[in-house]
């Protein structure tokens, strides 16, 4: 009796590296070659020459790696690309004596939550293939992680410039494994349905998206009250804040898109006291 060992195809593969994403938890997973994404390194190049980056110099810092998966990781074949929705039912205390934090910051920090997963991920892959290799990349990392996340299928850029999905709204987190291994690929990239709507333009107070899929950071409120390190807030945003202390949601919670959201299965983003 004689026996013998198949190979698993590249489709195979891709198959059961999706199911094993989706029962460690993630809401959603895609599948392409680790290429260059020229046409949205040249966008970068254009924001950036626009001073759209405000003080975050690590944006303009070597922006061909963030398009070149193989500039981070060179032995880069394939890119996993994965959100995790986060949304939980709780909302704001809309009264003026409590000031409001993003819904992404109520509990526990997402790079943990998403590297674990990913971290997880890699281990069982490495178990089935002993050849494979990856790095997990969870925003520290040089990576476009919306851009990817259209690549892969997952979702469409909105005129917020927010990822949205036609299943969690624009409420996931992103993250990327880079794997050494050929795999069957993510060819269907969903369509823009923002159509006519300008919801998260109009409500904007301070103006930040000063047209559809253009982001000013030094108008945002999350940019003023998160990244930026100046001594205060500017003035003409200061006077404009409506209560956010830490990040804002105004354009996410304006998105048609949003207005009905799946809560997610995710214990670690329930909101802390």
């Amino acid at each position: 009796m004689s026996s013998y060992y198949q190979r698993p195809s590249p489709e195979s593969r891709a198959e059961l590296i999706k199911a094993r994403a989706l029962s460690l938890g993630f809401s959603k997973v895609g599948i392409i070659p680790a290429v260059s994404l020229s046409t949205e390194h040249e966008r970068l190049n254009e924001w950036i020459a626009r001073g759209y980056h405000a003080q975050m110099a690590y944006m303009a810092r070597d922006p061909e790696q963030r398009a070149n998966p193989r500039r981070l990781f060179p032995e880069a074949r394939s890119v996993v690309v994965v959100a995790l929705n986060y949304y939980t039912a709780a909302q704001h205390a809309e009264h003026t004596g409590t000031g409001k934090i993003s819904r992404y910051a109520w509990g526990d920090d997402y790079h943990e939550v998403l590297g674990d997963k990913l971290r997880a991920l890699l281990q069982w892959i490495k178990e089935q293939w002993p050849e494979a290799e990856g790095k997990v990349c969870v925003d520290i990392q040089p990576m476009m992680d919306k851009a990817w996340a259209v690549r892969a299928g997952l979702g469409w850029m909105g005129k917020h410039t927010n990822l949205i999905t036609q299943d969690f709204g624009s409420w996931v987190f992103l993250g990327e494994l880079l794997l050494n291994l050929e795999l069957d690929y993510d060819k269907q990239e969903i369509a823009d349905q923002c159509g006519s709507c300008t919801l998260c333009i109009d409500a904007c107070p301070t103006g930040a998206i000063e047209e559809p899929y253009l982001l000013n950071s030094q108008k945002c409120i999350s940019y003023e009250t998160i990244e930026s390190r100046a001594e205060s807030i500017q003035p003409e945003i200061s006077g404009r804040l409506e209560g956010w202390l830490y990040g804002c949601d105004i354009c996410q919670d304006v998105c048609p898109w949003n207005h009905v959201s799946v809560t997610t299965d995710e214990p670690r983003f329930q909101p802390r006291a």
